[in-house]
């Protein structure tokens, strides 16, 4: 029996958990001002990007959208954004390389915790905006669920967050959308 090329670890089920979370934008009107909504975990004073467990049958992407509803009370959609991916256009099989590529909804960070156990949580983080002109839905989080979400300026809600890790996807996150903005230079 052969051993892989490359290092690898495998999980079982039982062994891991599918987590989907998003970094939900607002553009504010009329400056076009770019903001982040991020949550205060009331209980124990930490905050937070949404992100929540895949239900069964659930794509990852919906379990993004549902999961940032559900803890933010903002209704949401998928941003599409140009940004670096290894995912082959649709046909195509030779690409073993990243490359940049427009309109894109696919998971813009992954990140990889290790639980007990040998256990691990991964988390596929998602660019979402907030629907135009949506008002906070009260009363949309689980039981249990303790957040207050707030939308602040996107540098000012990045230094907010609590966690590193959560640090590094939402200012990534805001590069993707600050660099979709921009033109496309033809050299």
């Amino acid at each position: 029996m052969a051993a892989p090329r490359y290092p690898t670890s495998q999980y079982l089920a039982g062994n891991f958990v599918t987590s989907a979370g998003s970094v939900l934008f607002r553009i504010k009107r009329p400056t076009l001002q770019l903001e982040i909504c991020v949550l205060h975990q009331l209980t124990r004073d930490e905050w937070l990007l949404p992100k929540g467990r895949k239900d069964r049958g659930e794509s990852i992407e919906a379990a993004a959208l549902r999961e940032t509803y559900e803890e933010t009370g903002y209704r949401c959609t998928l941003w599409p954004q140009r940004m670096a991916t290894r995912a082959p256009a649709p046909g195509i099989n030779n690409i073993h390389h990243a490359e940049v590529a427009e309109g894109l909804v696919e998971p813009m960070a992954v990140t990889i915790r290790e639980l007990r156990e040998g256990r691990i949580k991964m988390i596929f983080w998602f660019i979402t905006v907030a629907e135009n002109g949506v008002e906070k839905v009260e009363g949309s989080q689980m039981e249990g669920e303790n957040f207050d979400s707030v939308f602040l300026d996107a540098k000012a809600a990045i230094e907010r967050l609590t966690f590193q890790s959560d640090r590094e996807v939402a200012q990534k996150a805001l590069d993707i959308v600050e660099a979709s903005r921009q033109p496309i230079r033809e050299v």
